[in-house]
């Protein structure tokens, strides 16, 4: 059994209500949950969470809410990998005991099904722990600068200086959008950032940290971007 578990905790502080504000038309949560649904990935896609409005948003949209997490796994300082234990340990003791786990954030409206459906058949034939989306750095981080106490600037690695950027090694960051995993790592709280996780590489354009308002307008601006070159290619190929 495959389930997907999106963690969606009330009490957002930097943007308020957070999970369910409205994100080009839709809650952002929804995006999330359609999209899961959409992937024919899963057998249950359920939201764990502790505020009853996002439960109810979330079951409108057609995910279940199976429980609410308790109160010490809803604060500012619990990790996802707690949020994603109890939540397997909760399907093998009512239910089943789950193959695939793939913890889908509910603030990622930017993840596609072919990349979840992909991420899925990588965890399937590499046995790996983990696969998660990452995307490449624009720039060479072995270019990066530092401001130091004096104003000046620092190279990080001023040793690569005479470095052709070709030849440096490509870098890449943890897009934040999903992580496939066995159940087994999940349970036996295994890190995801190890050599045991397999990467799934998506285009720079599809990523978007969504944690300030600021963020949220570069979102949406984005995201509506990405659905009209859709709409125009659909059309070239009618």
């Amino acid at each position: 059994m495959n389930i997907c578990v999106i963690p969606a905790r009330g009490g957002s502080k930097r943007i308020q209500n957070k999970n369910i504000k409205e994100f080009s038309g839709k809650p952002i949560i929804a995006w999330s949950i359609e999209t899961a649904l959409a992937s024919g990935c899963f057998d249950q896609v359920i939201v764990t969470t502790d505020d009853p409005k996002i439960a109810e948003v979330a079951r409108f949209y057609g995910a279940k809410v199976p429980f609410f997490r308790p109160a010490e796994l809803s604060d500012d300082y619990t990790g996802t990998v707690a949020v994603i234990q109890h939540a397997v340990n909760w399907f093998i003791e009512n239910e089943r005991a789950p193959d695939y786990v793939c913890c889908l954030y509910a603030t990622a409206p930017f993840v596609q099904t072919e990349d979840l459906r992909a991420g899925l058949a990588k965890i399937k034939s590499t046995q790996s722990d983990y696969v998660f989306t990452v995307a490449s750095f624009e720039s060479p981080i072995q270019r990066a600068i530092k401001i130091n106490a004096q104003g000046r600037v620092e190279m990080f690695s001023p040793e690569l200086i005479n470095e052709r950027s070709q030849d440096l090694d490509e870098a890449y960051y943890n897009a934040g959008q999903f992580y496939w995993g066995q159940a087994d790592a999940w349970l036996q709280g295994r890190r995801v950032m190890t050599g045991d996780s397999v990467p799934l590489v998506i285009p720079r354009g599809q990523v978007q940290d969504i944690d300030t308002p600021e963020d949220w307008e570069h979102a949406e601006l984005l995201f509506g971007w990405l659905q009209d070159k859709e709409k125009i290619q659909h059309l070239k190929c009618v």
